[in-house]
């Protein structure tokens, strides 16, 4: 695995904060109507992302359910593109056809943003088996909600994986609850990770608010992977800190709890290193922070400025796609 280094600590500071703001500045847009249908926040899960990116290769895929907004960002997308889809527009990155839930950018080996409940995870074994067939040398991160660990395809997956020894980690980012109903009321015990026994598939719980414990988990389970040994099961501790999406009046749940959790926030954990280290100046980490700012509102003004889709475009991606090779490659 890479050093984890000043470098490492440093950008991860500026990339969580900077999609912790993005998911402000959409929640924002949300309430003044500019985005439509859902939203679901990545507030709070943050380290799940940096870790494993920390660690990943050129060859390796991620696909997740519909909190997927900063994921294709950490990738490489233009935030200012996926901005503009959240808002309908033609600059964005389905030209505002996707919206919030399916963020979709293969050229940067992102394959969305599901809206069906655990409908990713078996996509995400058929990435794996497509890498394995073609001895690509890929891994596969497979993202699913501790809701979504209860789909019955989970466990098909799990069994057709693990017995041809495909080159995908499933990665449950257990936040505590799916849409307001917590793990404790769902299953006979609250270890998600332990569904891999019965497969005799490796696995194991991650502290999912650190990066540098997601790292090392993910690497381990990459390189096994990537050695033909097949599949792992990850269970990501985290939690989130806004509602399962924007309407969810989160009645399930104290804020005394929600407090308690961002005692141990990510991207506090991250700069209170950067500071113990010196790793920056006071004076430097407020200009990290005006970046982000000035960054998130670029990306807003980027969104609100774009025009809407031509209503021709409904039609013709329906009837005729020739004309639009978007739709093949994103």
């Amino acid at each position: 695995m890479r050093k984890i280094t000043k470098e490492t600590y440093i950008n991860w500071y500026q990339d969580m904060l900077f999609w912790r703001k993005f998911e402000d500045k959409l929640a924002a847009l949300y309430i003044q109507q500019k985005i439509r249908g859902f939203l679901h926040l990545y507030n709070g899960q943050e380290a799940v992302l940096a870790g494993a990116l920390h660690v990943m290769g050129e060859n390796d895929k991620m696909i997740t359910a519909y909190r997927n907004h900063v994921q294709p960002i950490g990738l490489g997308v233009d935030a200012k593109r996926v901005m503009a889809e959240l808002l309908g527009k033609d600059t964005g990155t389905s030209h505002g056809l996707g919206g919030s839930m399916h963020i979709f950018s293969p050229e940067h080996n992102f394959y969305g943003g599901h809206g069906i409940v655990g409908g990713q995870i078996p996509l995400g074994a058929g990435l794996a088996f497509a890498d394995k067939y073609f001895e690509r040398n890929g891994v596969t991160l497979t993202y699913f909600g501790d809701g979504a660990a209860r789909q019955g395809s989970l466990h098909e997956t799990f069994n057709m994986a693990i017995n041809w020894k495909l080159p995908v980690v499933f990665i449950c980012e257990n936040n505590g609850y799916a849409m307001g109903t917590s793990v404790e009321r769902t299953a006979n015990h609250e270890d998600i990770w332990k569904l891999g026994l019965g497969y005799e598939m490796p696995c194991g719980p991650v502290d999912g608010m650190n990066p540098v414990k997601v790292a090392e988990a993910m690497y381990e389970a990459m390189e096994r992977a990537r050695r033909g040994e097949g599949p792992t099961l990850l269970e990501m501790k985290t939690y989130r800190y806004r509602g399962h999406s924007m309407s969810d009046a989160q009645k399930y749940r104290t804020k005394s709890e929600v407090e308690e959790y961002k005692k141990i926030d990510p991207i506090t954990q991250v700069l209170d290193i950067i500071k113990e280290k010196n790793y920056a100046t006071e004076d430097e980490i407020k200009q990290w922070n005006q970046e982000v700012k000035d960054k998130v509102e670029d990306c807003q003004k980027f969104a609100e400025e774009s025009p809407f889709p031509d209503t021709q475009l409904l039609y013709d991606v329906v009837y005729e796609q020739e004309d639009y090779p978007f739709l093949k490659h994103r």
